[in-house]
């Protein structure tokens, strides 16, 4: 394992507009966090994230499901593209295509999510809808390791958000997403520190394995 004082690598892959990688990119650039990213993979060709990257000098490549004959074909590319890098971790940030398990045992314990719910509740797409549906009075984010079970990988940390009267999807959204775009930096800074770690199957913090996610202080 690297130095505590070096920062900590990584890769992070995403589908769209970028605003969760512009969230690390600033909190890099501000010296908050100890984070380097070493390259930005996504697999639309013309995903904003990509060039939010190009912008500020850090490597990117597009990879189209496309031009593979199959998942297992793709996967194996993807794999190739990301070991050029060397990234200690990857991060998800956005990423809408679902890793095959192959990948995923290939890169077990060094996988990064963030999902738009308070894991377990609402794996999946369309969490906005049916929490409002549903009628909770919180919604939230949630970061976790990622397992070949959707969603369902050891959870890290959660942010809590209620649902107002009156909420809608994008209002819902605005106020989870600003969540999000504080959390997972910290989450990013507390496994550069070594603090967090999966291990056994479970999320480790301060070498102790995590009864619950921590929750995650606003104010930070």
């Amino acid at each position: 394992m690297n130095d505590p004082a070096s920062p900590l690598q990584i890769v992070v892959l995403l589908s769209g507009s970028g605003t969760t990688l512009q969230a690390i990119i600033d909190e890099i650039r501000s010296g908050n966090i100890n984070v380097e990213i070493n390259a930005v993979i996504s697999d639309q060709p013309d995903a904003t994230g990509l060039t939010r990257a190009e912008n500020v000098g850090i490597q990117t490549c597009a990879l189209l499901p496309r031009d593979y004959p199959d998942r297992q074909g793709f996967d194996h590319a993807l794999a190739s593209c990301i070991d050029r890098y060397k990234p200690q971790y990857i991060v998800l940030a956005g990423y809408m295509r679902i890793l095959g398990k192959s990948f995923v045992e290939r890169f077990a314990g060094k996988i990064l999510n963030i999902h738009p719910s308070l894991l377990p509740r609402f794996r999946g797409l369309d969490t906005y809808a049916r929490v409002l549906e549903a009628g909770d009075a919180e919604h939230g984010t949630s970061v976790h390791f990622v397992t070949a079970e959707l969603d369902g990988g050891p959870l890290i940390m959660q942010a809590r958000v209620k649902v107002l009267d009156g909420d809608d999807e994008e209002s819902l959204s605005a106020r989870v997403k600003e969540r999000e775009r504080k959390m997972y930096p910290a989450v990013l800074d507390m496994i550069a520190a070594k603090r967090i770690e999966m291990k056994d199957g479970q999320a480790w913090l301060d070498d102790k394995p995590l009864d619950k996610p921590l929750e995650f202080d606003p104010s930070r």
